[in-house]
């Protein structure tokens, strides 16, 4: 007979909770069963369940007390950008509100950084966002490595526009936009999408930073258009 692995059912059972904590079956402040009892329901170890809980715990959705029930948190006050992929991935397929919210924030991010970095940018970070919008270029079939450029062209704007916080808030949501490039192709129709990133980093090698945000939304609104056939291509037209 062979054993469960302990990792593999942990992970399973914060699947299951945190899929019922997303979807609002538990209300903020309502406390969860006692672990022993939880346990028993999940039909899982004590060690399991409290390893799924102390993820919970972390991602903020819910508060351990010891020698008392779990409480649950209202992870729209306490949960953090980790929880983005869980939203927009749900039910085995996408979110189009949440994937709606996270295009919209990256157009505003995109255009504000690009201004930024049109006034604060050095040499050489200026010949970088020329090197990686020519490497884009050379990609114009392949969606899934123009991801990749897009990113780090992505990545060299916010450095060039010297904000700690946007790059932080990047490398946290690194992992969701590289990993998922197949079902959010931000960078679909790449030979369509190449002349605008030379317009970019062109706007911001020479500091016009009104010139690099109007770009910079130029791209951002074609790529959400972009994401937007392909999923009706997809799933099939939104609300249909």
């Amino acid at each position: 007979m062979s054993v469960p692995n302990s990792s593999l059912v942990s992970e399973q059972v914060f699947a299951t909770l945190l899929e019922a904590l997303l979807a609002g079956r538990y209300a903020p402040g309502e406390k969860l069963p006692r672990q022993r009892e939880l346990a028993a329901d999940l039909g899982v170890t004590l060690g399991s369940l409290r390893e799924a809980l102390k993820r919970l715990e972390q991602m903020g959705l819910v508060e351990v007390r010891h020698g008392d029930a779990t409480r649950v948190r209202d992870w729209r006050s306490s949960g953090g950008l980790d929880v983005l992929a869980h939203l927009l991935f749900r039910g085995g397929t996408v979110d189009r509100g949440v994937l709606e919210d996270i295009l919209e924030a990256r157009t505003l991010m995109l255009r504000e950084l690009a201004g930024l970095a049109a006034t604060r940018r050095t040499a050489d970070q200026a010949a970088e966002l020329d090197r990686l919008a020519a490497e884009f270029a050379t990609h114009p079939d392949d969606a899934a490595a123009a991801a990749h450029v897009d990113f780090a062209f992505f990545t060299a704007v916010t450095a060039a526009a010297g904000n700690l916080v946007f790059v932080l808030i990047l490398n946290a949501i690194r992992d969701l936009y590289l990993g998922h490039v197949a079902l959010v192709p931000v960078t679909a129709q790449p030979r369509e999408l190449a002349p605008l990133y030379a317009d970019l980093a062109a706007a911001i090698e020479r500091r016009d930073d009104g010139g690099a945000r109007a770009t910079a939304a130029d791209l951002a609104g074609r790529q959400r258009d972009l994401v937007a056939a392909a999923l009706d291509s997809l799933l099939g037209p939104a609300g249909g």
